[in-house]
């Protein structure tokens, strides 16, 4: 009894329990029992599942040139600025840049969201330059979208250099 209290209440708390099968003490029911059915994603492994379609759905927009597309990933109340931006100067879905490789390198739980960070290489002219930026995902009623965007930290230095012969000892 005691241990039917405690599972219902951590799942009351919101917790997933994993179905415990106790084998030859009679608790738990038969074998021939159907198998338990797979457990819903955990909240973070949701979230960051999510943020990473969102933000590939948009990297993905951006090198198809795809207004429309990366418009659709953004939360409502970033569609306005996005209208105004995404094709000028600057802007993402510009003319003069092409995007010809994007990643995503990382994903984590931040202060408003699941923070995406990517790596995109952007083209203009003959200069290609990689550029690395953190998308804010968050739960906007019950979708996902992009809440924000900014330049990313740059990769660490590497502690070794590279191009360094170490000589063998001879035998």
């Amino acid at each position: 009894m005691r241990s039917t209290h405690r599972r219902l209440a951590a799942t009351a708390a919101g917790l997933v329990l994993l179905p415990v099968v106790l084998g030859g003490c009679g608790i738990g029911g038969d074998a021939e029992e159907e198998p338990a059915t797979k457990p819903a994603r955990a909240p973070a492994e949701e979230a960051a599942a999510r943020s990473r379609e969102r933000v590939q759905a948009y990297l993905d927009a951006m090198t198809a040139k795809d207004v429309a597309a990366g418009r659709s990933q953004l939360c409502a109340l970033l569609h306005d600025g996005f209208d105004l931006g995404a094709t000028g100067p600057n802007g993402d879905f510009a003319d003069h840049f092409q995007v010809p490789e994007a990643a995503i390198t990382d994903i984590r739980s931040g202060p408003f969201g699941q923070e995406v960070s990517v790596s995109v290489s952007v083209t203009s002219g003959k200069r290609t330059v990689a550029r690395p930026l953190v998308f804010t995902v968050t739960r906007d009623g019950g979708d996902w979208c992009i809440a924000g965007e900014a330049p990313g930290a740059a990769p660490a230095a590497s502690p070794t250099p590279t191009g360094v012969i170490v000589p063998t000892p001879a035998s």
